[in-house]
């Protein structure tokens, strides 16, 4: 499960460095901008701790509470790409 895990984060810290480097390219950000990167920036930092978390559960129930937060964060990052 794991691998799944880092590929998709490998695949964010690409769109994240793209993103920062067409921003730094020369035009301001917008206030809605950066706003939408900031929350962004929160959902992945939530995704990545989740993720670390449910390396460490060894009860399956709190797994499953675990991967329903991961479900829900990806959607919503999903709703904002």
């Amino acid at each position: 499960m794991a691998r799944g895990w880092e590929s998709k984060s490998v695949e964010n810290q690409i769109a994240e460095a793209q993103t920062s480097r067409q921003a730094q390219r020369g035009r301001a950000l917008t206030a809605e901008e950066v706003e939408l990167q900031k929350r962004k920036q929160a959902l992945q930092l939530e995704r990545t701790r989740l993720i670390k978390e449910m390396e460490r559960a060894y009860k399956r129930r709190h797994l499953e509470i675990l991967e329903r937060g991961l479900a829900h964060i990806e959607r919503e990052l999903a709703k904002l790409n």
